[in-house]
């Protein structure tokens, strides 16, 4: 019978510290498996013992010993779950609010009692909305319940938050791309709180709703209208300017994906092409400790408000090489004028020494699942769209030159095309849904210990003595 050790007693065998240990089981030296109660690790004592025996493992080039403890999301191979559950079924049966719920407390609400869940809401949403109004007033000042009790709050940011953001944002030129946007509105809505630094789990929680409530409600409506939109490739369709919260099917009783839709500029839809938009949010919700998140998760160790901790999110998914990366998927599809167009559209872009965009995965190497879930959602939902197509010939152009397969950027990219969005909409899709997985890594480092601190292994010259 196998003998197993705990996580500090196999950390004491090799002279290492836990995080060390953790990093030896990321890179694929040790393995690891869950104690029978399922908390804490453990680790087979004969191959602890022969790792002992050979000495610590180098580190590949580039790799950085960076592990955190988390009970939020696992990475298994090809699979992805949150809180121990199926990330692909969650996207397809749950809306983003519920997965948000269950990131941060642990907890998923009560599903529908039948029927599709997106119909009862709405239906739900027809039935109240004049009890709504009535009792809008008292709800804006209605405290959030307690992280056990999901959904007992409303999703919506106070009129102050919304007042503020949206000053803030509406002074921004013309043609600001939604991401940036988001960067002066979440610092203004910031300053309207003065309870920001309440760092227990109910007022966190409470500041994650709000925060994505208003992130969203705080953007503009399109003047412009996308230009495919998913019915009706190549026509176009009109959206009205407005600033305020009450545009149809935008109001804040209803799902965020609802709210987010046309703020994009998404055209006219069938349903199932919503629930696309819905389930990619729940899919780019969490990564476990991709680059933003790590970086969000540093600033709440050292005690950053919720607002700082989206800030800093924000600020690393910027980036080209995570978040950004969707926007350069958007140019890459928008350059096709078909698919015919497509190989030339390829063939410049690795002339100039570039990358194809929207493939590719550090932890995928089978493929990205998110991106093949969505992907057939999209297609599912638009089948004949002319955006779709060009997609569509851009992958097989990738496969025909067998590189990677596609990733996330690619499949919300398409979404964006098919739905006739704004440019840009692919990195505001992703903040909107990563700020659930940011509140939540935050809710972890509240509660955790000190500062998250790594070393560094000095490269630079010896010590220099004064002559």
């Amino acid at each position: 019978m196998t003998d197993f050790l705990t996580a500090a007693e196999a950390a004491r065998r090799l002279g290492v510290k836990p995080a060390t240990l953790y990093a030896y089981v990321s890179r694929g030296v040790l393995r690891r498996s869950k104690a029978p109660d399922g908390r804490g690790s453990l680790f087979d004592s004969d191959e602890v013992e022969r790792l002992a025996r050979r000495g610590r493992p180098r580190r590949p080039p580039g790799v950085a010993d960076i592990t955190v403890e988390s009970a939020i999301t696992e990475i298994a191979g090809d699979r992805l779950r949150y809180r121990g559950l199926d990330v692909l079924r969650l996207a397809t049966t749950r809306p983003f609010e519920d997965v948000a719920e269950l990131l941060w407390t642990g907890e998923l609400p009560a599903p529908q009692p039948a029927g599709d869940a997106q119909s009862a809401r709405d239906a739900q949403s027809a039935r109240d909305a004049q009890s709504a109004r009535d009792a809008q007033s008292a709800r804006d000042t209605r405290p959030a319940g307690p992280p056990g009790s999901p959904g007992s709050a409303p999703w919506r940011a106070t009129p102050a938050a919304l007042a503020a953001g949206r000053g803030a944002q509406a002074a921004l030129p013309a043609g600001t791309l939604p991401l940036e946007r988001f960067q002066v509105i979440v610092p203004a809505m910031a300053a309207t709180d003065p309870l920001r630094l309440q760092l227990d789990p109910a007022a966190v929680v409470a500041a994650g709703r709000s925060i994505i409530a208003g992130l969203v409600d705080c953007l503009p409506m399109p003047a412009q209208p996308g230009a495919h939109p998913a019915d009706t490739p190549g026509q176009s369709s009109t959206v009205q300017s407005s600033a305020g919260p009450d545009h149809p099917g935008s109001g804040p009783d209803q799902a965020i994906a609802d709210r987010l839709w046309p703020r994009l500029g998404g055209g006219r839809a069938s349903p199932a092409l919503r629930r696309a938009l819905s389930a990619a949010l729940v899919l780019l919700a969490d990564h476990e400790l991709a680059a933003s998140t790590l970086a969000a998760r540093v600033a709440a160790s050292v005690r950053a408000d919720p607002y700082a901790v989206v800030e800093t999110g924000m600020g690393a998914m910027s980036g080209t090489l995570h978040g950004g990366a969707s926007l350069g998927v958007e140019t890459l599809l928008a350059a096709a004028s078909g698919p015919d167009d497509v190989p030339r559209v390829v063939g410049e872009l690795l002339r100039r020494g570039e990358k194809v965009p929207g493939f590719g995965h550090l932890i995928y190497k089978a493929g990205d699942p998110r991106a093949v879930l969505l992907l057939d959602l999209v297609r599912r939902a638009a089948p004949k769209s002319g955006p779709l197509a060009v997609a569509d010939a851009v992958l097989a152009e990738i496969r025909r030159k067998s590189l990677p397969e596609p990733n996330i950027d690619l499949a919300v990219a398409t979404l964006v095309r098919v739905a006739g969005m704004i440019r840009g909409s692919g990195e505001a899709i992703f903040a909107v849904a990563r700020t659930a997985g940011w509140i939540a890594h935050a809710l972890e480092a509240y509660a955790g210990g000190g500062p998250l601190r790594p070393r560094a292994v000095y490269t630079g010259p010896s010590a220099i003595i004064d002559p």
